[in-house]
């Protein structure tokens, strides 16, 4: 485990909402052809995975569709309760 580092750029940093300073770090690395997900907590780096770039697409894809399923799902919930 190390210590936090500045992110490289691009990167983002995604707060867990459980708290306990958790975060997810996501950041490019184009000279490795790599996209870096590391896991952190009380600003130490727990794990991290490194995602090929051509495989993006795809964890995007998997992101979107979860997304969509869930607005769907939203929105029929709203829906039924307007109706009832």
């Amino acid at each position: 485990m190390t210590a936090a580092r500045a992110l490289s750029s691009p990167g983002a940093i995604f707060l867990d909402p459980r708290g306990g300073e958790r975060a997810l770090r996501v950041s490019w690395h184009q000279e490795a052809e790599v996209c870096v997900l590391s896991l952190w907590r009380d600003n130490v780096c727990a794990a991290t995975f490194r995602l090929a770039i051509d495989e993006v697409p795809d964890l995007i894809a998997l992101l979107r569709e979860g997304l969509d399923l869930s607005f769907a799902s939203t929105r029929a919930s709203t829906r039924a309760a307007r109706t009832a």
